[in-house]
């Protein structure tokens, strides 16, 4: 008997599209997530790791991916197929099996180097590029969540002995964004 086909797709944003990443692959089960590659805490590539089982095919449209950190990719790799899943990146054209040549290793390594490369240097690119519209007076960082009348309103009610979770979810912030308000760190003075 042989396994699943299994695929798993990642977009860096909610409004991006998942379709062509895997298009024309035949697979029984997807794995979606909609975050970012920095790292391996996304809810669907846990999930899609622990369904995997021997006999299963991994199939990733490339391998940024999967990861944007070399590190996580070939510990992802290496502990899928010792799991005796195959694992295919198919815009790389590359196929892990764990009987993997000093080649393919190597590709893995390359490749993989590339895409982090290319991470951090379109974080060194963002972090320019608001440096330079702060020095222009062009970016003034993220807006307030709450008016300062809402903060106000927000205080005197939490005062009043409303739930803190119960107030994050009604003015639609976290808790930490009320326990913040509270704590005097957003004041009505710099909102």
């Amino acid at each position: 008997m042989s396994g699943q086909n299994v695929g798993y797709t990642r977009v860096s944003t909610v409004v991006q599209n998942t379709a062509r990443q895997l298009d024309g692959v035949a697979l029984d089960k997807v794995f979606e997530d909609r975050a970012s590659g920095k790292n391996t805490d996304r809810p669907q590539l846990a999930a899609c790791l622990s369904h995997l089982r021997e006999g299963d095919a991994l199939h990733v449209h490339s391998m940024d991916r999967l990861c944007r950190n070399l590190d996580d990719l070939r510990r992802i790799v290496k502990d899928l197929t010792g799991r005796g899943v195959v694992v295919r990146f198919h815009k790389e054209g590359l196929t892990f099996t764990g009987e993997d040549s000093p080649m393919s290793n190597l590709l893995l390594s390359m490749l993989g180097a590339v895409a982090e490369f290319e991470r951090s240097i379109i974080l060194e690119r963002q972090r320019e590029g608001i440096a330079i519209a702060k020095s222009e007076g062009k970016y003034k960082g993220r807006k307030p969540s709450l008016t300062a009348e809402g903060v106000d309103e927000l205080r005197r009610r939490a005062a009043a002995g409303e739930k803190k979770a119960v107030l994050a979810r009604e003015y639609g912030v976290s808790r930490e964004t009320v326990y913040s308000y509270l704590g005097g760190v957003g004041t009505t003075a710099s909102v």
